[in-house]
């Protein structure tokens, strides 16, 4: 996917999660959907990441999804978590194709120089469809992931 596909998608992801944030304070949870993981589809995670020397992250795993009616991607961030709070950096989108096979993706990002080294990290995929409803589209979650990860240099 080309630098230009991903902004947009990121975009569009941006625009659909405000609007979902917006809709959840003024409508009533019904109105927002809802939405509980199948078994048969998934998002995992790898329990190794690189991160590289000018700070360049990179995520990897697999998914599995059927059925969308809209974009989907697998979205990823990384943070490290201490008791007073948790900050998560986005480490980039990969499209998804739901068509029931298992599918790799990788997610490369670089966040504010500095704030990830090398070690344990704490790793969130989500696979996401923006689906239109009342003619906004709004996210539709497919499957999560969370774990620790250890990023290596390289």
């Amino acid at each position: 996917m080309n630098a230009s596909v991903r902004r947009t998608l990121g975009a569009t992801l941006g625009a659909a999660a405000g609007a979902a944030l917006l809709l959840t304070g003024a409508a009533p949870a019904s109105a927002v959907p809802q939405r509980v993981a199948d078994s048969f589809e998934y998002v995992t995670v790898d329990p190794t990441g690189r991160i590289a020397a000018d700070g360049t992250v990179t995520l990897s795993g697999t998914y599995r999804c059927l059925g969308s009616s809209g974009p989907v991607v697998v979205s990823s961030s990384a943070g490290r978590v201490s008791e007073t709070m948790t900050v998560r950096y986005g480490i980039g989108g990969t499209q998804a194709v739901c068509d029931g096979a298992e599918h790799r993706w990788e997610n490369t990002g670089r966040p504010s120089p500095g704030s990830l080294q090398p070690g344990t990290v704490r790793v969130q995929a989500t696979l996401t469809e923006l689906r239109a409803q009342g003619g906004l589209p709004l996210p539709y979650f497919h499957a999560a992931q969370e774990r620790d990860v250890t990023l290596v240099q390289g």
